[in-house]
């Protein structure tokens, strides 16, 4: 791994880091357990588009880890990181089309995140009628949080692309 893909991915967890923090500090909430905007998603976004799959998805988990381990708890750092597997699986196939534009691929690792989610809830709680209440809303939420971070994920990477070659 070269210096400048090392600082690279430093820099890009240490964002996402950040991102988790001030939606940590200024939780937007709409009445749904779990339920934000997902700021640092639009780093995971970034490094889909910059890096190599398998450096986009370790940073993901290492995002997941410190900030469940800062911020949260173990559950909750359950049910991130089977939100972000399957949005991950998800974003990289949508890519892989090339069917989708970037904010597409977003609103699909929007929705996916939540359903991913919601099935580990499930699992977890064992009560799939009460938990599945919560997918229709979750799925709008993840739709238009998905296009926001879609839309700023394409102007940034377009700018990324221009200025830099890490991979």
């Amino acid at each position: 791994m070269s210096i400048k893909k090392n600082v690279y991915l430093g820099f890009l967890i240490a964002l996402a880091f950040v991102f988790s923090y001030i939606e940590f500090l200024v939780p937007i909430s709409v009445g749904i357990p779990g339920a934000k905007l997902g700021l640092a998603n639009l780093v995971i976004l970034i490094s889909l588009y910059t890096m190599s799959y398998k450096d986009a998805f370790v940073l993901s988990l290492i995002r997941i880890v410190l900030v469940g381990f800062t911020f949260s708890n173990m559950a909750s750092m359950l049910y991130s990181i089977a939100g972000a597997v399957l949005s991950f699986i998800v974003m990289v196939i949508a890519k892989k089309t090339n069917f989708l534009s970037i904010t597409g691929v977003s609103v699909l690792g929007g929705i996916f995140h939540n359903v991913g989610q919601i099935i580990m809830a499930v699992w977890v709680l064992k009560t799939p009628s009460l938990v599945f209440y919560y997918l229709p809303l979750l799925i709008v939420i993840g739709c238009l949080s998905g296009t926001v971070i879609g839309v700023l994920g394409s102007i940034v990477t377009k700018r990324i692309q221009k200025v830099a070659k890490f991979y």
